[in-house]
């Protein structure tokens, strides 16, 4: 009898049933579309950091170059070879990133027993820089050596080629921090104990499609020669190859150096006393927190991700508002003209309880009925913006106050820009809250219904009959 009556009252008054509960979804669907953008931006951020900072990591442990320290960029290769009246050369460098300096690799012990350190591990980020090219046999201006470029001649241009790739070294045994897990490698394996000091190599995906690299392919790093067993599926901004830390160690005779600790603290409120005492512990270091490198992210998904979090919050709760709002005035206008069936009712023995009841009931179904159609719009338009949103840019400045780059080693300036695609996702949880939102939308327009339907008298329907 209860649901007939709400069934039949809701049909009966079909366009302002439609209207009402078309209010609600139009709330609900901001609601649900807003959330899943915010979502979308928290995925790309985590995509972000994930990409240049380390799985796991809460913090990174780095030390700047100083003016004057360093080495100076030394290419080796084979002597150079004349041909047709050419000569040919190719020379190679691997080294640390520049502006960046190494530690000690027994510093990642020190760092891991601190109070608070559930995990450390070290890694050493390098860049291999090839350079090769043809001088012809007659040439003016001092020759390759003088200072002077090579000038024209009849034998042809001088051509020369540069090549550059990104080499991560990583510490085998400390898969749950650092740059790399085995998770993300589609094809092939991920290291083992027994890889520890082998040529081995995984590249990322991005880095074999460009130079048709495959399992199995063999691919010189430095000086030597280093097997793919790997290929990693890695957001953009991530190092081309890594390889054991023992191996990047070998090749660019940085033996029980390191460049980067990557660390995990035991929870999120020990990051700062962490970040404190591993500051204290190593004076000369810069330590950058995820938080850190979170604020230094700017561009086109620090814009999105502003947006989302106040215009779109703000928005979705002034539309959820007027949305309620409306449909409440509309559920008491009903009410005002229903006087002769309410007051009907109590003249032939309905209690005011039962009244209120019947009307709380239809604003509930209005609002399960909004939040469901709310809930479709907001799918669909969930949907549409993943399917055509454009790329967006996140650029990480130097934050160590040198030219290193950001925390983590990567980059080779004081900046870099990662691409990532801003989708948006539908959370479980959104579609939860958008329910209890619409039910409590139903519930508030039912409620004004309620109270006006309360006041009214038998008497009031006595004197409204003709």
């Amino acid at each position: 009898m209860y649901f007939t009556y709400i069934r039949r009252e809701l049909r009966r008054r079909g366009k302002q049933s439609i209207v009402i509960a078309t209010g609600l979804a139009v709330g609900i669907a901001l609601v649900v579309t807003v959330s899943s953008v915010s979502a979308g931006v928290k995925s790309a951020q985590a995509q972000v950091l994930h990409s240049l900072y380390g799985v796991g990591t809460d913090m990174t442990v780095t030390k700047t170059a100083t003016f004057g320290t360093g080495r100076p960029q030394r290419f080796t290769g084979p002597p150079s070879s004349s041909s047709g009246g050419a000569t040919r050369f190719a020379r190679s460098a691997l080294r640390a990133t520049p502006g960046q300096s190494t530690l000690s690799q027994t510093t990642v012990s020190k760092v891991s027993a601190l109070d608070g350190v559930t995990a450390a591990s070290g890694g050493l980020v390098l860049t291999d820089t090839s350079f090769s090219g043809t001088i012809p046999s007659s040439t003016t201006g001092g020759g390759f050596q003088g200072g002077t470029p090579p000038s024209s001649t009849s034998s042809g241009n001088p051509s020369f080629n540069i090549d550059s790739f990104t080499v991560d070294g990583i510490e085998l045994g400390s898969s749950s921090v650092g740059p790399l897990t085995a998770s993300e490698v589609t094809s092939g394996s991920y290291f083992t104990t027994k890889d520890a000091t082998a040529n081995v190599a995984i590249v990322s995906s991005a880095y074999a499609a460009q130079k048709g690299l495959e399992v199995g392919s063999k691919l010189k790093v430095g000086s030597g020669s280093v097997t793919v067993i790997g290929i990693a599926k890695l957001s953009d901004g991530a190092a081309d190859v890594y390889l054991p830390l023992a191996t990047a160690q070998k090749l660019s005779g940085l033996t029980g150096k390191i460049t980067t600790i990557f660390v995990a603290a035991s929870s999120a409120d020990k990051v700062s006393s962490v970040a404190s005492e591993v500051k204290s512990a190593l004076p000369a270091a810069t330590v950058s927190t995820s938080a850190d490198l979170a604020n230094e992210v700017t561009g086109a998904l620090s814009s999105a991700s502003t947006l989302a979090q106040s215009l779109g919050r703000w928005l979705s709760i002034a539309a959820l508002a007027v949305a309620t709002a409306v449909a409440g005035l509309l559920m008491t206008a009903a009410v005002s003209r229903r006087v002769r069936e309410f007051g009907t009712l109590k003249a032939i023995g309905w209690r005011t309880r039962r009244i209120v009841a019947q009307v709380m009931g239809e604003g509930v179904a209005l609002g399960i009925a909004g939040g469901v159609l709310g809930l479709l719009l907001g799918v669909v338009a969930a949907e549409a913006i993943s399917a055509v949103a454009p790329s967006l840019t996140a650029s990480i400045a130097d934050s160590t106050g040198g030219p290193g780059g950001f925390p983590g080693g990567r980059g080779f300036g004081a900046a870099q820009t990662v691409l990532v695609h801003l989708t948006a996702p539908l959370q479980s949880g959104t579609i939860v809250v958008a329910l209890l939102l619409a039910l409590a939308g139903g519930l508030i327009a039912g409620g004004f219904g309620a109270w006006r339907a309360a006041r009214l008298r038998p008497a009031d329907a006595l004197r409204s009959v003709q």
